[in-house]
């Protein structure tokens, strides 16, 4: 392997690129180590026995395909989610599907006759004033204080 390291930092200063960027063809090396001056570089460089390699840039091809992806709705899972629960889903948003969640569960009971006009209108003030946590919870109490209307 001939050493060619002053012919590639002479051609890196006349092309005005890095040392890495420039490329010899293999097949003049024995002209490239004969060429000793600045002018015997570049009358090869015209003779593009060596020249500047493309810069080399960072692909977007993985950044497009996960952009169309976004597009279509993907990869909005939990794993994406960044920052504090509160600021993806705040108090107030929180508490109106809680309370939403609750009242259909209370008007579906209500439509089937599971619990009583009285114990709907009872419970739905309870829910407002936010004593359950959840539609579980609110079943838990219904059968703890045995509000399930007996068939």
């Amino acid at each position: 392997m001939t050493n060619l390291s002053s012919q590639r930092r002479l051609a890196s200063e006349i092309l005005k690129t890095g040392e890495n960027r420039v490329w010899i063809n293999p097949e003049y090396i024995g002209d490239v180590e004969g060429a000793i001056t600045r002018e015997e570089i570049k009358k090869l460089i015209h003779e593009n026995v060596i020249t500047s390699l493309p810069e080399k840039g960072v692909s977007r091809s993985r950044a497009k395909i996960i952009r169309e992806k976004k597009r279509k709705g993907r990869r909005q899972g939990p794993g994406s989610y960044t920052g504090s629960p509160k600021a993806n889903v705040t108090k107030k948003e929180a508490w109106m599907i809680k309370v939403r969640s609750l009242r259909r569960k209370l008007r579906e009971l209500k439509a089937s006759r599971t619990i009583t006009e009285e114990t709907y209108t009872e419970f739905y003030r309870m829910i407002g004033s936010g004593r359950f946590e959840s539609i579980a919870d609110l079943e838990r109490y219904l059968k703890a204080k045995d509000l399930w209307r007996k068939r």
